[in-house]
């Protein structure tokens, strides 16, 4: 069993940011040389989240719709009486995420940067498997 560990970092504009990593999440699994096993993405923080949506404009603009018409930017949330901060939309809209990510022919893995202000990001990515038989 081979196990490999890579991070990518970026950093992004806030408030909503979307970030497509496919590619990279792609050259850290080319890199692992698995032939067989599966990836771990991981997003430390409490404003960011990782999924897998068709990345096509206009749906990554209903996208952020969505997210504003559920969790409004400018709601009144109860984080926001002890933090500075006033994000605690960001950490609503972050825990939003589904477990389960299977790549469709159209999907991409993407970064969403829940939160309300530019930060510097870093994702891990574990791959695991088997070799294979040569």
């Amino acid at each position: 069993m081979i196990i490999s560990k890579k991070s990518i970092k970026f950093s992004t504009n806030g408030n909503f940011d979307i970030v497509n990593i496919t590619s990279k999440l792609q050259k850290a699994v080319t890199a692992a040389c698995i032939e067989d096993g599966i990836v771990n993405i991981f997003a430390p923080g409490a404003t960011g989240a990782i999924t897998a949506i068709e990345c096509e404009n206009g749906l990554l603009e209903d996208f952020r719709d969505f997210f504003e018409k559920i969790i409004p930017a400018d709601g009144e949330y109860k984080h926001n009486l002890s933090h500075a901060g006033k994000n605690g939309h960001s950490h609503v809209r972050a825990s939003l995420r589904e477990g389960k990510a299977v790549l469709g022919v159209w999907q991409s893995v993407i970064f969403i940067d829940a939160d309300s202000c530019p930060r510097d990001r870093e994702i891990m990515i574990t791959v695991i498997g088997d070799a294979g038989k040569n």
